[in-house]
């Protein structure tokens, strides 16, 4: 092949890449999570399938990405696994929660640290959704940690 046959396959092949790279991160992905197969991926913690886009999370560590049907088992697994993952302290470790504010086919994903927590009935009963602005009622990230713990002690 010479070199403009090349380079004219090249140009009318980089458009059709670069729609099929798309297509594959479709929604609002935050950069280095992997997307969510609604209704198929399943939740680290419990097991169950994650569907209810509004109280979805994502764990993402140096070696490893796991996804959660609820904050709380977000909340939950990492308390649980420290000791397997040490990577889970590390301040490089990122963790979204989906805004319940943001539509389902347009979600809105939070830096879960960042985000402020309302009281809103949960796929796990661990009751509270991330919220991107502070509204009457909401707990920051530590209170939100605390309540979900004691709940799972008793």
């Amino acid at each position: 092949m010479n070199r403009r046959r090349f380079l004219v396959v090249g140009f009318t092949l980089t458009p059709l890449a670069a729609a099929l790279a798309a297509c594959g991160r479709a929604g609002n992905w935050a950069a280095g999570m992997r997307p969510i197969i609604w209704d198929r991926d399943v939740c680290a913690h419990c097991t169950m399938v994650i569907s209810d886009r509004r109280f979805a999370a994502e764990v993402c560590g140096s070696t490893a990405v796991f996804k959660f049907d609820d904050v709380g088992c977000a909340v939950s697994w990492l308390h649980d696994k420290a000791k397997d993952y040490p990577w889970s302290a590390d301040p490089a470790t990122r963790l979204w929660v989906a805004d319940i504010a943001s539509k389902d086919t347009d979600l809105i994903w939070l830096d879960a640290h960042a985000a402020h927590y309302v009281n809103k009935t949960s796929p796990m009963g661990y009751d509270f959704g991330a919220s991107a602005q502070n509204q009457a009622g909401a707990v920051d990230f530590q209170t939100m940690r605390e309540h979900v713990l004691a709940k799972k002690e008793q």
